[in-house]
C-alpha cells in the first residue's frame, strides 16, 4: 500500500511539473513532421493570406497552437534541412549550402541525429519527399546500384525521397537505396559539369517546352520542363511533375497506415510549391496566382490526406503533429509561371521584409503550427522558436537521453512547443549570405560587402557594408536601422555572435 501511494504521489508531482509527461507513462505520441518547400509566413490563410485558402492546414491551427515567431536556422532548404535533421547550425560545417542533385551525402551517418534518437526511443522511422542532403560517398552516387549513404543510414527506417528538387536532375524517385523503376538496359547518368548523352536541353530546344525558363534552369528536359544539370538514361523512372504530389502523399499515408500499431514518426517534406510549379490539372485554376498558389492549395491538399488518415486510423488523439516551411517564400525562382504577373495583393511573406535567400525575417520566419489534442491548448504563442531545437526537445518529450555533445546547437524547447510556457529561445542565429543575431525582439544582421539583391529573383538579401539593428516589436518590417542609436547594443550582440560562431569550433 504504501509503495503504491509513494508511486501515485510520484505521477501526480511528475504531471504537475511536466504536463505532457503522462501519456509518456502508458503510449508514446506518434509524430509527423509536415515540411513544406518555400511557402511563406503570408502564404497560409491561418496566417492571414486572402488571395487563397488553405483549409487543412488552418485546420491544425485551429485545433493546435500557431506560432508567430518561429524559424527555419537557414534561408535556403539545404542548410535548413540539415539543421533540422542534426541540431547543428548548418554554417558550422562546410558543403551544407543549396546542392546539385548528385551531390554525396553531408550527414556523418556516425552522428545523432533526429530520426535516429526517436528510433532508438522505440519510433519506427519514415521519410517521404524532397530530401536535398546529398546520397551516397564522396563523389556522388552510384544511381544504377546501391544509392548509400542516405536516408536510412542516418537513423530513417524507410524512405521514398527525390535526391534533390524538381528543378534538378536526376529527376527520379528512390525508394530506400534503389532509383524507382531504374533498369540495368537504360543506365542512368547524371552531370553537373557538363552535357551528357544526346538528350535535348531548354537552352538549345525551346520548342520542346510546356514551361519556359525565366533563369538559368535551361538544361536537360524531362516532361516539358528544362532543368539545372544534365542527364540521360532511365526513362522507365522518370517522374512526372502533375503527379508528384500524388505519388508522394499516397506513400507517406502508406507509412502511417504499415505503422499504426506502434509509435512512429515521419518527416514528409512536400515538394510543393517550390519550382518547377506543374500542379496535378485538378489544381489547375483554383486560385487567381497562378500555378503557385495552385500548388499552394496541393500541398494544403498533401496535409488533408495526412489529417483524414490519422482520422481514419483513430490516431489523431495520439499523434503530434507539425506543419511548417523549409524557409520563406520566393515568387520567380526560375520559371516563366505567371508568379509575379497574378501575384497581385498577396503578400508571400506577410509583412515581413525579404524572403528565400534573404537575411531579413522573411527569410526564415515560417509558418509552425503544433498540434496534439489534449495535449497542446488551441491558440497562439510568440515564443521564439526553431526547427533546429527539434532535436533536443523531441528526445525530453520522449525520454530519449542525448549526451550534451549529441546537441550541438539543438535547445530543448519543449515546454514554448507544447504551450505550456511562453518563452521560447533567448537567442538565435539566422543563415542567409550573412549571419543575423536574434536576442528577444532585437535583430542584429552583421556587416558584409555581399549584394543587396538578388537580380534574379528580385529579392532584397539584407546585406550591408555596415552593422544592421532592427527593433523588431516596433518595427517587424525591418524598415528601420537603428544601429547609430545602439552602439552598445551592437556591440554586445556582435561579440555574443562571435562567441557562437566559436562554440564548436571543428
Amino acid at each position: 500500500m504504501n509503495v503504491m501511494m509513494t508511486r501515485t504521489a510520484c505521477s501526480l508531482l511528475v504531471a504537475t511539473l511536466f504536463p505532457w509527461a503522462p501519456a509518456f507513462a502508458q503510449e508514446k505520441p506518434n509524430i509527423v513532421l509536415i515540411m513544406t518547400d518555400d511557402l511563406g509566413y503570408g502564404d497560409v490563410s491561418a496566417y492571414g493570406a486572402t488571395a487563397l485558402k488553405t483549409p487543412n492546414i488552418d485546420r491544425i491551427a485551429k485545433e493546435g497552437l500557431r506560432f508567430t515567431d518561429a524559424h527555419s536556422s537557414a534561408a535556403t532548404c539545404t542548410p535548413s534541412r540539415y539543421a533540422l535533421l542534426t541540431g547543428e547550425y548548418a554554417w558550422r560545417k562546410p558543403g551544407t549550402g543549396v546542392l546539385p542533385g548528385n551531390a554525396a551525402l553531408i550527414i556523418d551517418p556516425a552522428r545523432p541525429t533526429l530520426p535516429s534518437m526517436l528510433r532508438r526511443g522505440g519510433y519506427s522511422t519514415g521519410v517521404v519527399g524532397k530530401w536535398h542532403l546529398g546520397l551516397g560517398p564522396q563523389g556522388g552516387p552510384d544511381w544504377n546500384g546501391n544509392i548509400a549513404p542516405g536516408p536510412n543510414e542516418i537513423g530513417f527506417d524507410y524512405s521514398f525521397i527525390m535526391a534533390a528538387t524538381g528543378d534538378r536532375v536526376p529527376t527520379i524517385y528512390v525508394e530506400n537505396h534503389r532509383a524507382v523503376g531504374g533498369q540495368a538496359a537504360d543506365p542512368i547518368s547524371v552531370s553537373y559539369g557538363g552535357p551528357i548523352g544526346d538528350w535535348p536541353t531548354g537552352k538549345d530546344h525551346p520548342e520542346l517546352l510546356k514551361m519556359h525558363p525565366s533563369h538559368g534552369h535551361d538544361q536537360t528536359i524531362v516532361n516539358g520542363v528544362s532543368r539545372i544539370g544534365y542527364m540521360t538514361g532511365g526513362t522507365a523512372a522518370l517522374w512526372k511533375d502533375e503527379d508528384m504530389a500524388d505519388v508522394f502523399t499516397s506513400k507517406a499515408v502508406s507509412f502511417i497506415e504499415g505503422h499504426k500499431g506502434a509509435p512512429f514518426f515521419l518527416y514528409f517534406a512536400t515538394h510543393d510549391p517550390h519550382v518547377p510549379r506543374v500542379p496535378h490539372p485538378r489544381f489547375v485554376g483554383k486560385t487567381a496566382l497562378g500555378p503557385r498558389g495552385d500548388a499552394i492549395v496541393e500541398a494544403d491538399w498533401s496535409v488533408g490526406e495526412i489529417l483524414n488518415a490519422l482520422d481514419r486510423l483513430n490516431l489523431t488523439r495520439n499523434t503530434l503533429v507539425i506543419f511548417t516551411s523549409d524557409n520563406g517564400p520566393v515568387v520567380d525562382d526560375g520559371y516563366k509561371d505567371d508568379a509575379v504577373v497574378k501575384l497581385g495583393s498577396h503578400k508571400p511573406a506577410g509583412g515581413l521584409r525579404g524572403g528565400k535567400y534573404s537575411n531579413f525575417e522573411g527569410g526564415t520566419r515560417v509558418p509552425f503550427i503544433v498540434r496534439w489534442p489534449n495535449h497542446v491548448s488551441a491558440g497562439t504563442s510568440d515564443a521564439l522558436v526553431c526547427q533546429i531545437d527539434l532535436l533536443a526537445s523531441l528526445a525530453k518529450m520522449t525520454g530519449t537521453p542525448l549526451a550534451p555533445s549529441d546537441v550541438y546547437d539543438s535547445t530543448d524547447t519543449i515546454a514554448a512547443l507544447l504551450g505550456q510556457a511562453k518563452t521560447g529561445r533567448t537567442e538565435l542565429v539566422e543563415e542567409a549570405g550573412a549571419l543575423s543575431l536574434r536576442q528577444g525582439n532585437w535583430k542584429y544582421i552583421e556587416p558584409n560587402n555581399k549584394q543587396k539583391i538578388n537580380q534574379n529573383t528580385n529579392t532584397e538579401l539584407g546585406n550591408d557594408s555596415v552593422p544592421q539593428l532592427y527593433d523588431l516589436s516596433s518595427d517587424p518590417g525591418e524598415t528601420r536601422n537603428v544601429a547609430s542609436g545602439h552602439p552598445d547594443r551592437v556591440t554586445a550582440m556582435a561579440r555574443t555572435l562571435d562567441q557562437i560562431r566559436t562554440r564548436f569550433a571543428r
